[in-house]
């Protein structure tokens, strides 16, 4: 029960109980948080990744679904990257290993082949973060 046990570490540490902690424990979990956050910012990039690639692969199917999903993840790297800025020192690696989950995402979700979309992320820092992907109406 993880939410008890956290509550017993932070009675005791406000007790001033530090010898009573669970200190490997607790070192595991702060580096679960950790990876939780690179987590979430790797997501982010991965489905908008998913959706430029789509945008970019078939565009008689652009959406203004895929138009607003690519803003939102966008709120979502930054909100990120805003509340972490350590993760900065790591956006080339979330890019690379959200590309190629989004890679897969956009094969699936286009119903093509793997290896018809690049093999490695063609689209730079400042691509994801602000080249328009705006649908005709949302101009």
């Amino acid at each position: 029960d993880l939410y008890t046990w956290v509550q017993e570490q932070v009675a005791l540490l406000r007790a001033g109980r530090v010898d009573a902690l669970d200190l490997d424990n607790i070192a595991e979990e702060l580096s679960d948080v950790g990876s939780e956050q690179y987590d979430k910012l790797e997501s982010a990039i991965d489905v908008l990744l998913a959706h430029a690639l789509k945008w970019d692969h078939q565009p008689e199917r652009r959406s203004r679904s895929w138009s607003l999903t690519i803003a939102e993840q966008r709120v979502r790297i930054d909100r990120q990257l805003r509340k972490n800025p350590g993760l900065k020192s790591r956006i080339t690696e979330a890019v690379t290993d959200g590309y190629r989950l989004g890679r897969i995402r956009a094969a699936r979700e286009m119903k093509r082949p793997l290896k018809s979309l690049p093999a490695e992320c063609s689209y730079t820092w400042d691509e994801i973060l602000n080249r328009p992907f705006a649908f005709d109406d949302d101009r």
